[in-house]
């Protein structure tokens, strides 16, 4: 049985409808074949080969920071999928996106509408770089998550060769809103003090072309990005870490 949805609104906060429209995000397209989409698809992917819902069943799934839902539509065929999120109007898109899905106004770091160890999966994704305490949010992470429970994990990783290549125009950087970026070895630190073992610790290539002074951004994006590209149309996980943007780890609840 889900709990009921919560309706207290968070504080006063910058993720409002142009959040998705502005800066590092201006550009991107929700559209059918494009990064995002095939994103979307990838760690959908990862959550069925790690966590599959066996038949007849459907494991409850929270998203944190679901947005306006898209990665919730690739799972909730096999799952009971719920999202949190604070912006209002994505959570809004989200209800139209995947109507059969759950939605809650909450931050991430007050889970305590839901019970403990109430989830069997969990997606953290591009989420805890965000927050003012991070350390909180795990916490309750941990505490939904039922034992053996699934947590997808994934942040900016500071171990990025490409990090110190392009300084300030490094993707991490782009948005003023990360304002808890971390060595990805803190992070698995701060997971493994909530109980979460991560297991598998890997990235996604790296995509943020240009690199390179005069060569065609093209160019770039195609002998930058083609590692991580194939990675994720095969559903891979197999790129190291310090040869991508991002920190994408899978953890068990012990």
């Amino acid at each position: 049985m889900s709990p009921p949805e919560p309706t207290g609104l968070p504080p006063a906060h910058p993720f409002a409808q142009d959040y998705f429209h502005r800066g590092p995000y201006a550009q991107v397209s929700c559209r059918k074949y494009s990064q995002y989409w095939w994103s979307n698809r990838f760690y959908a992917r990862l959550v069925r080969r790690h966590s599959p819902a066996p038949a007849g069943e459907h494991p409850r799934l929270l998203e944190i920071g679901c947005g306006m839902g898209h990665l919730l539509a690739w799972l909730a065929p096999d799952y009971e999928v719920h999202g949190s999120d604070i912006n209002e109007w994505a959570l809004e898109e989200a209800r139209q996106v995947v109507p059969q899905g759950h939605f809650a106004l909450l931050s991430a770091e007050d889970l305590s509408a839901y019970p403990q160890a109430h989830f069997q999966v969990l997606i953290a994704k591009h989420v805890v770089e965000h927050l003012p305490h991070p350390e909180q949010a795990v916490a309750e992470m941990s505490r939904v998550l039922s034992p053996g429970g699934l947590l997808l994990l994934a942040t900016p990783n500071l171990d990025s060769p490409m990090r110190l290549r392009k300084k300030e125009q490094w993707i991490g950087y782009q948005d003023p809103t990360h304002i808890s970026l971390r060595p990805p070895a803190e992070w698995l630190e701060l997971l493994r003090q909530h109980g979460l073992a991560p297991y598998k610790v890997f990235s996604d290539g790296f995509w943020d072309a240009p690199y390179v002074r005069g060569l065609p951004t093209r160019l770039q994006k195609l002998i930058f990005g083609l590692p991580g590209g194939l990675q994720a149309v095969f559903g891979w996980s197999i790129i190291p870490l310090r040869w991508g943007e991002s920190l994408i780890a899978l953890a068990r609840r012990r």
